[in-house]
Parts: C-alpha cells; sequence; structure tokens
C-alpha cells in the first residue's frame, strides 16, 4: 500500500513538472494592413464612429504597445522579419516584385516545434513559396480574395470555401483548435486575415454598416508635400485624389470610369465576379444607389473636384472599415473559444498586422513610406497571469522581435544571428523598459514598381525621425513632439543640426550593426537578358540535385565553362560539380542567385567553393569592409542552410599586373579578412594567390592575359591548388 502511494505521488510530481516545464500556448491573430487609427483602443479619431470592441477587450485584459514599428512596410516583407527575426536585407525577402522566400532558412516555427510545440498557419502567407516549419497549414494563394475564396492545401492542391474570407479563415482556424491538433501538446497557432487589404470588400452582412455617417476627415487629405520634405513625396501613385480605380476601388461596375478626369480604368472589381448570385444581388443592393447618386451628382455639377475626392474617401473608409469589422468580430469568436474550452489561462493572445496603413493622411491610401501611419503596426497582447491588465508600454518594439519572444516563450535557444531581440521581458513589466533596450530603430523600404514609392531607410526614437533617400541624396529630419503629423522637415534648421549629427551617426551605427551596406542587399540583374536566362537554366539544375560539387562565383567562375572547361572536365565532371558563376556578379548578385532558386531544396552538395568579391573593388572601389562583410553573408547563408556542408572559401584572386596597383591592394585588404571567417570546422579558407604570380608579385599575362581572367593554364593552376584541399573536403580520391 506504502509503495502504491509512494508511485501515485512520484506520478503526480512528475505531471506537476511536466506541466510547469510547457511553455504557454501562442494565438497569433494577425491582419494585412490594419492602421492603428482604425483600433479604438489606440484612440484614434475614427475610434467614436467604428468602435473594434473585441480588439479593445485584448487591450483592456492586457496591454498595447505604443512604439510598435515594422522594419519595411510592406505585406511580404514584414511576414519574412516576422518568421526570421532578421531584416529584410538578411532574410532576402526585399519587396512583393522580385522576392520568394527562402523556406529553407532558419525560422521560428522549425525551432519551436523541436521543443516540442505544435504549429499552424492558416490564413494570408503571401511569401511565394509554401509554408515550412508547420505541422499544419492553409494558406491562400496570393493576396487571396474575400469572397468564396481559395486555399491552398499541404498537397498543393486548391480548395474553393463558399462564404466570406474572414470568417472562413476563423472557421479554420477554430477546427484546427478543436479537432485538428494534439491536445497534449502546447501549440502557436497563426491565424493570418487578409482584410482590410486593398480592395477592401466588405462581408454582405456589413455592406451597409455606416451609412449615413460621415466619417471624419485627417487634416492632411490635401496635402502638397511641401514643408521641406522630399521632393520624391509628389511622385507618388497612391493618391485618394488621382489614383484610385472605378471598378477596383469605388465598387462601380465595368473598369472602363465615366469620369476619367477624378476616376482610373483599368482594373474591375475581381471579388464581384467571384459572387454568387445571391452574393451579388446583396452587392448591388448596397451599391447601386449610392453610385447612381454620385454620378448624377457629377453630370449636373453639382460637387466640386474637392468634394469628389472626399466623396472617394468616404468610399473609401467606410469600406476599410467595413472589413475591419469582420475582422473584430472574428478575434471575439476565437477569444469566446479560449474562454469557453479553459484554454484561455494558458494561451498568450496577440493581435498585430504587417504594418499600418494610410487612411488618408497626407492625401494618401497604402503604405511603404516611413511615415508613422504605416511604420506603425498594432501590437495587443494578453498574457494571463503576467501582463497586467490594461496598461500601456512606450518600449519601442518592432516585428524583427517577435521570433526571438516566441523562443523564449517556448524555452528555446535564440540564434545568435536573430536581429531582432526577446519582449518577455517587456511584457512582464510593460510600464518599464527592458535593461540595456534600444534607444531607435532601423527601418529600409527597396522600393517597388507599384505605388512609385522612393527607395528609402532611416531611424526612429522616442522623439525624432530621420529619413534618407538615396536617389536623390535627401535627408529628412522630424521632431514628432512638435510636429506630430510630419508635415515639416528641420533638417535644415540651425536649431536642430546637433540632433541631425547625432541622429546620423546612429544611423550609421545601425546599418553597420546589421551588416547593412551594398555588398550585402540582394539584388538581380533581371534587366540582363542573358544573365536572367542563365539563371533560369541554373535553377532547372539545381532543382535536379544529384550534385556533389558547387562553384560560387563571378566571372573567373563562369570562366569554368569557357577557358577552363579542358581543365574542369578533368577534374570536376566525376565529381558531379554545378557551376554558378556568372560574369560581372558581385556578392549581392550571388546572394540573390542563392536566394531565389539556385540553392534548390534537392541540392545538397557535399562541398562548396566559393570565390566573389573582385567586381566589387573592380565596379566601384567598394570598401574592403564592406565587400569582406558581403562574403560573409554568402557563408552565413549556406551555412544556415547547408549546416554540413563544407565550404571552401577562396582568397580573391590578384588583379592588375602592379602589386601596387589599388585594385589589387584592395583584395588582398578583402582576404585578409575573409580568412578569419574559417574555423576548421565547416569553413576552410585558401589563398592561392602565390601560385599565380611570379617572384616579382607580378602577374603574367601566361597565366592571366588581361590582368584579371585566367586562361587554360591559370585553371589547371587553380585546380591543383585547389585539389588536396577539395579531397580532404569531400572526401574525394586525388587526380593527378
Amino acid at each position: 500500500m506504502q509503495k502504491k502511494i509512494i508511485i501515485s505521488l512520484l506520478a503526480s510530481c512528475y505531471l506537476l513538472l511536466s506541466v510547469a516545464a510547457k511553455g504557454p500556448n501562442i494565438l497569433f491573430i494577425f491582419s494585412d494592413d490594419h492602421a492603428e487609427a482604425a483600433i479604438s483602443a489606440y484612440g484614434s479619431h475614427l475610434a467614436k464612429s467604428a468602435p473594434t470592441p473585441n480588439l479593445d477587450r485584448i487591450a483592456k485584459e492586457g496591454a498595447i504597445f505604443k512604439n510598435s514599428f515594422c522594419a519595411n512596410s510592406i505585406c511580404g516583407p514584414s511576414r519574412a522579419c516576422i518568421l526570421t527575426g532578421l531584416h529584410s536585407h538578411t532574410n532576402g525577402f526585399l519587396d512583393n516584385n522580385n522576392s520568394r522566400f527562402d523556406g529553407t532558412q532558419t525560422t521560428f516555427p522549425q525551432l519551436i516545434q523541436k521543443e516540442g510545440y505544435q504549429t499552424a498557419m492558416i490564413g494570408k502567407w503571401h511569401l511565394v513559396s509554401n509554408p515550412t516549419g508547420f505541422n499544419y497549414w492553409e494558406i491562400l494563394p496570393g493576396q487571396g480574395a474575400y469572397y468564396n475564396p481559395d486555399f491552398i492545401q499541404m498537397d498543393n492542391s486548391r480548395k474553393r470555401y463558399q462564404g466570406y474570407c474572414t470568417d472562413i479563415i476563423t472557421d479554420l482556424a477554430l477546427e484546427w483548435l478543436k479537432n485538428e491538433r494534439e491536445k497534449d501538446k502546447p501549440f502557436v497557432l497563426m491565424c493570418q486575415h487578409k482584410a482590410p487589404h486593398r480592395n477592401w470588400s466588405p462581408a454582405p452582412r456589413h455592406l451597409n454598416l455606416f451609412d449615413g455617417i460621415k466619417m471624419p476627415e485627417p487634416d492632411t487629405l490635401f496635402d502638397r508635400y511641401g514643408g521641406n520634405r522630399s521632393r520624391t513625396l509628389k511622385e507618388h501613385e497612391m493618391g485618394i485624389k488621382d489614383h484610385m480605380y472605378w471598378g477596383h476601388d469605388m465598387k462601380f461596375h465595368g473598369k472602363e470610369s465615366m469620369f476619367p478626369k477624378h476616376f482610373l480604368s483599368g482594373i474591375i472589381n475581381r471579388q464581384y465576379e467571384r459572387m454568387t448570385d445571391s452574393q451579388k444581388k446583396q452587392w448591388d443592393t448596397a451599391y447601386g444607389p449610392k453610385n447612381e447618386k454620385l454620378i448624377n451628382d457629377i453630370k449636373s455639377g453639382k460637387l466640386n473636384e474637392k468634394e469628389i475626392t472626399q466623396w472617394k474617401y468616404q468610399r473609401y473608409i467606410k469600406d476599410y472599415l467595413r472589413c475591419i469589422k469582420a475582422v473584430d468580430e472574428n478575434v471575439g469568436r476565437l477569444l469566446d473559444y479560449l474562454d469557453d474550452s479553459g484554454l484561455a489561462e494558458d494561451t498568450i493572445v496577440i493581435y498585430s498586422s504587417d504594418q499600418g496603413f494610410y487612411l488618408g493622411e497626407h492625401g494618401w491610401y497604402d503604405k511603404r513610406w516611413m511615415f508613422e501611419e504605416s511604420l506603425a503596426m498594432p501590437f495587443l497582447i494578453r498574457w494571463p497571469g503576467v501582463i497586467p491588465a490594461g496598461v500601456e508600454s512606450k518600449t519601442l518594439i518592432q516585428n524583427i522581435d517577435y521570433a526571438p519572444t516566441f523562443l523564449e516563450l517556448a524555452g528555446a535557444t535564440i540564434p545568435k544571428r536573430m536581429h531582432g531581440r526577446s519582449l518577455v521581458n517587456a511584457f512582464k513589466d510593460p510600464l518599464k523598459k527592458p535593461k540595456d533596450w534600444r534607444k531607435s530603430i532601423y527601418y529600409a523600404y527597396y522600393g517597388e514598381r507599384t505605388h512609385r514609392v522612393a527607395k528609402h531607410d532611416g531611424i526612429r526614437t522616442d522623439r525624432h525621425k530621420l529619413i534618407h533617400f538615396p536617389n536623390t541624396k535627401e535627408w529628412n529630419l522630424f521632431d514628432l513632439e512638435k510636429d506630430p503629423k510630419e508635415m515639416n522637415s528641420v533638417h535644415e534648421d540651425p536649431q536642430y543640426s546637433n540632433i541631425l549629427t547625432s541622429l546620423k551617426k546612429t544611423y550609421t551605427e545601425k546599418k553597420k550593426k546589421y551588416a547593412l551596406n551594398n555588398a550585402t542587399v540582394p539584388v538581380p540583374r533581371l534587366d540582363q537578358e542573358w544573365w536572367r536566362n542563365r539563371h533560369r537554366e541554373k535553377v532547372k539544375l539545381a532543382n535536379k540535385g544529384n550534385y556533389e560539387l558547387l562553384f560560387l562565383g563571378d566571372s573567373i567562375t563562369h570562366g569554368w565553362e569557357n577557358s577552363g572547361k579542358t581543365v574542369f572536365n578533368k577534374y570536376y565532371n566525376k565529381r558531379k560539380t554545378l557551376n554558378l558563376g556568372f560574369s560581372g556578379d558581385r556578392t549581392e548578385h550571388v546572394l540573390w542567385r542563392l536566394l531565389n532558386g539556385e540553392l534548390a531544396t534537392n541540392l545538397n552538395p557535399k562541398v562548396a567553393t566559393i570565390m566573389i568579391g573582385t567586381n566589387n573593388t573592380g565596379h566601384s572601389m567598394q570598401n574592403a569592409e564592406e565587400t569582406f562583410l558581403g562574403i560573409k553573408a554568402i557563408v552565413d547563408l549556406l551555412q544556415d542552410r547547408r549546416p554540413k556542408m563544407k565550404i571552401l572559401l577562396l582568397g580573391i584572386f590578384p588583379r592588375a599586373t602592379n602589386p601596387e596597383h589599388p585594385q589589387r591592394i584592395r583584395n588582398n585588404e578583402i582576404n585578409s579578412l575573409s580568412k578569419t571567417l574559417a574555423d576548421s570546422k565547416n569553413i576552410h579558407y585558401l589563398d592561392i594567390s602565390t601560385r599565380l604570380l611570379d617572384e616579382k608579385k607580378n602577374l603574367p599575362k601566361s597565366v592571366m592575359p588581361d590582368a584579371l581572367h585566367p586562361n587554360e593554364q591559370g585553371y589547371k593552376i587553380w585546380a591543383k591548388a585547389m585539389e588536396d584541399k577539395i579531397c580532404e573536403l569531400g572526401g574525394w580520391g586525388k587526380i593527378q
């Protein structure tokens, strides 16, 4: 009997320890383009007309963060920052035009799974590639649809659901919570909505919501972009006055505008096309009379240009807020389920959005700019028993902080290379900044064709914001305390000269901290047809796999297919070698290629050789440390994606005949830095420069006729110089 009691007590203790060791569940509810001004907990001018009671409930029962920002204000990049804890230039997803998320890189879902968490991703993904690191996922293709949306399944098939997207995403999330997950394991559920993304198509039940209400206009709706601000502001194509589409945005039928002076033509309302007859009837009943009235008012001359813009603003803002109404209702459904199921006490609930959005401020819709309305991300969190109810935090947080936060909550080790910091201490004491916390955040937007927003980056502190526009070489400085609407840049004001100098220094330090320069920001050369074609061909080859040796580099490596072909056939054909050398490439081009298909999932070589950087010198005499950081970024990327692969990093070959030539000296400086990357385990360094030079350290024409590219003799020297090390790393027999 006593033995049974002891066994029972031991079992109970074990159970208690298991429960104690189990991390909290995490419900991460995420929307698209949700401005803080459209959440009543943030106390906006829209709050009285369009309250969000369920979102407010999270803030009332937990904390609201008032200094929450994104690292790159655009949909895909923000999501990539969240998954990786890295700024865009390192995770590789810079924009929505030329980026594809590399799911083989380290992400928090992959790491948190190893701690016993179940992971699920439901809703808008928008990262081109399929999710990785999730036990379950069901995602919208691309932007997805509001009405009767399709969802990509885990077997890559597509399934269409009848109904409204925001409701369906929540249905799927609740189904997973109730019936699909393993109940004895903690979970991370990412429930990610399309709403309120353009084209702001409300649910049928909300089509007449806010009728009869005039929404307050922002003071800056008719901004003329003066105030010593960058001249690029006037070049935008995201204005309510000039850039709203007749069919797509304004919900008239057809793509051709009846009033081309006031509405753009060319894009129809695709959501209407997806609707059932019943849905179309409800839609037409709601919009038809209002549309007809505007048409008659314009035809009769009743409305002037300003009044038409004001009408467009009302149409836009009401549709936007109607979409948010559905989001808020569905947040309520999730909160109710947590309460009813008993999960609430063990579940952290976070509500955020990929960035903010312009609700007419500065005359804009959309995002991208570093101005407050799109830089700011809502962040509401409820953590029962840890976060006091109803508190506000002014701590500067950023979306790169989410990944390390989730990892610490799960008891996982946070990778040192993550740029973000865990917010757990900020949660435990929201009223106080954590020890040694950041005093500023760094932001970068890399430019896209869409909306003609200029490339820019900058920093924001508690009070000031510095923005740099590299293409026009402009700086803007804003005092957010005196000028919260950012109407006047004070960068030329003598009273702010010390602040400007200090912030420029901080800006430089931030970029150095994140190893951010032209050599580390992935860039394609898609404007060159031969380069595009070669990239496509190499991606096809990489996807076939079955390669054991990988060559990475520029024209010197490319030359294995030309001057070095005979030597290549002798040494490397039998070793199943893939040559990824591209003439003219710099470190940034190699990074882009690796991130966009050339390091395919099927490609798992034993050894990779890297010889890159001479064009960073030759094209612009780039600073040696910057080029080195580009080389390091390539090495780091390969180590992260292929941790078992051996890397042979080659010193940059000598260039220019004379050893005193500045470019030769610069390459030597780069090499002296690069050799520090060797760890004698996975990374090995080899400099064969002395084998290419004569006794006076001149570069002979018999090896490199143009003092840059090897001839066949040069490739023979290269192959022989590498042979011992290649064989050691790859386990191959030596070729004589």
